[in-house]
């Protein structure tokens, strides 16, 4: 019988993605859609006024709240942000 030995990640997108590289993308962009998704619930806007507010179509906004990834760059997430009334900042720290 084999022994299996589990591995600890710091989060979803280290265990998912196939590079650090990747993984720090994918972390990126999920913590920006999060708290793009917190800015539109705390405003109580529909799908409609906040792709209206954001500059996108509510499909495009639906997305966006459902967390489809994927169809993200961080360029289009900066973009909403900053529609939005927001700065993006960027820190680096040492990897764990």
């Amino acid at each position: 019988m084999s022994k299996r030995t589990r591995t600890r990640f710091a989060n979803v997108w280290d265990a998912l993605a196939e590079t650090p590289e990747e993984a720090a993308n994918l972390t990126l962009r999920s913590d920006l859609m999060d708290e793009i998704e917190l800015i539109v619930k705390a405003q109580g806007w529909t799908q409609a006024e906040a792709a209206k507010r954001c500059g996108v179509s509510q499909p495009r906004m639906n997305d966006l709240l459902r967390g489809r990834i994927a169809r993200f760059s961080l360029d289009a997430l900066v973009n909403i942000a900053a529609a939005l009334g927001r700065k993006v900042k960027v820190s680096l720290e040492d990897a764990a």
